[in-house]
């Protein structure tokens, strides 16, 4: 059996238990997943509980190899964040194509705002804009940036809270794609490099946990780093919606591609 610990959006969203399906049918390995936002994937790892991790927060991920947990991390996917906010726009941002300078004026007017606030992969990323802004909130202290209590639900869950609420919020592209119908807030701005949204595996460090199945668990990340994985990746309900909801992105992708 592998173990892993993996961040909401693509378990919600149905990419990780479509490969984790397919690679226990093509080798009878069982996986267990278990979700959680980045942080706590990667606290959870420093118990010895799991094999690997797949989540998306680069500093963290760093943090957790030099910290001696983890070690391999490999590239698996990617897709993007968009800003999304009332269809009235409050903030004045439609027209806006930089996420920092958007953010400035969403704190300029203090606009509602919805946050995780749970040092999830998309809690990290919206940090990292605020401090580029500037403008950094504080929930504490600023009225209009709201920290939904139920941010460790996943993104689904908190891009539906901030429709409720007719707020801005961050959210990836897989959630924005498959919740859409559902929403009434729109996406004001998108495609700006620093909101790029990388997901990467890291094994555990069996020197760490010498009980924990580190064969196993490379085994899988070489299978979703090669060919067929990545092809499902890039497909992966492509047809049903017109685009993409992940993009593949593994070394050996990319260098087929070239």
């Amino acid at each position: 059996m592998i173990r892993l610990s993996s961040t909401i959006g693509p378990v919600d969203a149905g990419i990780i238990p479509l490969l984790i399906s397919t690679y226990e049918k093509q080798t009878g390995v069982n996986i267990e997943c278990s979700k959680a936002g980045t942080a706590v994937c990667l606290e959870n790892a420093k118990t010895g509980n799991f094999e690997m991790v797949i989540v998306h927060a680069r500093a963290l991920e760093d943090q957790f190899i030099n910290e001696g947990y983890g070690l391999d991390r490999r590239d698996i996917m990617y897709n993007d964040f968009i800003i999304l906010g009332p269809k009235e726009d409050p903030a004045g941002i439609k027209g806006t194509t930089a996420a920092v300078a958007a953010f400035k004026k969403i704190a300029a007017a203090k606009a509602l705002f919805v946050t995780r606030g749970d040092m999830s992969g998309t809690h990290v990323k919206e940090l990292e804009v605020w401090d580029k802004s500037g403008k950094r909130p504080d929930s504490g202290r600023d009225a209009w940036y709201y920290t939904f209590e139920e941010g460790d639900r996943g993104n689904a869950h908190t891009a539906l809270y901030a429709n409720n609420r007719n707020a801005y919020t961050l959210m990836d592209r897989a959630t924005c794609i498959l919740q859409r119908d559902k929403l009434k807030i729109i996406p004001l701005l998108e495609k700006d490099e620093i909101l790029l949204n990388f997901f990467a595996s890291i094994q555990v460090n069996p020197q760490k946990f010498p009980g924990i199945n580190a064969e196993g668990a490379k085994a899988f990340i070489d299978w979703l780093c090669a060919e067929q994985a990545q092809t499902m990746i890039r497909d992966f309900e492509k047809a049903r919606f017109n685009e993409p909801l992940f993009f593949p992105n593994s070394d050996e992708w990319k260098s087929k591609q070239r």
